[in-house]
């Protein structure tokens, strides 16, 4: 599975298979593994092994400790990206937005009603497309100034689903 992860506004392309792992074209052997029921992993990469502790801050967003540094890391696989790239968010200023529709759908669930506050990454609506369920997700902290759509509503591409105002 391929991602792109992006640390400290540096972003690499890691593709998944198994136990390997390309990084930006470089092939790596890593595995990565929770230590009990704690924040701490142990991760090896290319047989060097360190421990640290992963806190998962907001949706593809972890924080990772490592003897005392802190690192945020953001995740986001080929999908999602992809799904992104088509329009389905747009902030406005100071935060305010609108989420629109990446492709045409349906409207299968609303998570939120007006006045609601949203987290970066809370899972909004749900549209089905081509026999797929996609979650759309908030793009920044905010509150649900209007909802435009309902379940079992059909939405065309570019459609607004969603308008935010900035949290103050």
């Amino acid at each position: 599975m391929k991602y792109f992860v992006t640390i400290d506004g540096r972003e690499v392309e890691v593709d998944v298979d198994g136990d390997q792992v390309i990084v930006d074209g470089r092939t790596v052997t890593a595995s990565i593994e929770q230590v009990g029921t704690t924040p701490e992993h142990r991760l090896s990469v290319d047989g060097v092994t360190t421990s640290l502790a992963v806190d998962r801050h907001a949706e593809g967003v972890w924080r990772l400790v490592d003897q005392g540094s802190v690192v945020e890391v953001e995740t986001t696989d080929a999908r999602t990206r992809h799904i992104r790239s088509l329009g389905g968010v747009v902030r406005g200023t100071a935060g305010g937005g609108v989420l629109k529709a990446p492709m045409p759908g349906l409207v299968v669930r609303l998570a939120v009603a007006v006045g609601d506050a949203v987290v970066a990454g809370q899972g909004l609506v749900a549209l089905e497309a081509m026999k797929m369920e996609n979650e759309l997700k908030a793009p920044a902290a905010g509150v649900v100034k209007s909802v435009k759509v309902e379940i079992g509503q059909a939405v065309e591409k570019g459609q607004v689903l969603i308008e935010f105002e900035a949290v103050e």
